[in-house]
């Protein structure tokens, strides 16, 4: 019985991949396509159930402005310690008008968008070369780990002396946070690729490159996409951090200018622009998700 029927075989009988042993079908490209081999089902959101999450998730967003609004016009803070929504909103006005708003968000925005794309690419092939080769997890996956557990903070003095003040410093800084997550999730997803699969594409000649792009990246996109979901989270977390090296514009630097000067309302307003802005960011990464869902959901599902 040939290669392909073994295949075949295995698919009727509950092997690792109905779909030609591999995620994506490519085995069947490569030796032609298995005629029995049922097609996956895409993935299709229920209508109406994204409107739904939406609504429920204004409800605590709503309470809490409930409960600011209450706290901070009932005397339970001072309007130094809390300000009224409204003046907070008064404040952004007043930087809109002015034009400093939008190029604090600009910047900020910028530099973590460029911090992100380098952060998650090293993180990519690190991680890719960490969970494919089991000589370089002995090798660099301790030290890698070791790194990983040191403070945003203590990057910083270093930077300093190493790259200077600049935009340099701050990007790499923010490169650092989101290096990690995609490293970590990676590495550890491909250590754990179905072996059943890695073995039953190479008995078909797909090997290196190949292999990779066509039976693992599938395998493990899924961890893939929530690496890159947590390391946008972190490149924001790590913005502030990185616009304390003598930053003069940014929504890290209207935080501590806004602290220094007693201005409270700009300081809600920053650390709100914030809120926004990432959870904004990660419902980009979100569409990105759904659409590998869409077009690899069956895989994640075997």
């Amino acid at each position: 019985m040939t290669h392909q029927s073994e295949t075949t075989e295995q698919g009727r009988t509950g092997g690792p991949d109905p779909d030609g042993v591999r995620p994506g079908g490519a085995l069947e490209n490569a030796q032609g396509a298995a005629p029995d081999a049922p097609h996956p089902t895409p993935f299709r959101p229920r209508r109406g159930r994204g409107t739904a999450a939406a609504g429920l998730g204004l409800i605590i967003p709503v309470i809490l402005l409930l409960l600011w609004h209450t706290l901070s016009s009932n005397g339970t803070f001072t309007p130094a310690q809390l300000p009224e929504p409204a003046k907070v909103l008064s404040a952004g006005v007043e930087l809109a008008r002015r034009g400093d708003l939008w190029i604090h968000v600009a910047i900020s925005t910028q530099r973590v968008f460029w911090g992100f794309l380098i952060g998650a690419g090293l993180g990519l092939a690190l991680g890719a070369w960490i969970g494919l080769s089991r000589w370089a997890s002995m090798l660099a996956g301790p030290s890698i780990g070791a790194l990983r557990a040191v403070p945003s903070l203590a990057w910083v003095p270093l930077l300093l002396l190493w790259i200077g003040i600049g935009e340099n410093s701050k990007v790499t800084l923010v490169a650092i946070g989101a290096f990690f997550p995609v490293y970590t999730t990676v590495s550890a997803a491909l250590q754990h690729v179905d072996r059943q699969w890695i073995e039953a594409a190479r008995s078909f000649g797909i090997n290196g490159l190949r292999l990779f792009t066509t039976v693992q990246l599938p395998a493990v996109l899924p961890s893939v996409v929530s690496g890159l979901r947590l390391a946008l989270a972190q490149g924001w977390l790590f913005l502030v951090a990185a616009e304390l090296l003598g930053a003069s514009m940014g929504l890290g630097f209207l935080l501590t200018d806004s602290q220094d000067n007693g201005r409270t309302d700009r300081l809600l307003l920053a650390i709100l622009l914030l809120a926004i802005l990432g959870k904004l960011t990660d419902a980009l990464l979100g569409l990105f998700e759904r659409w590998t869902q869409r077009r690899w959901g069956a895989v994640s599902s075997t």
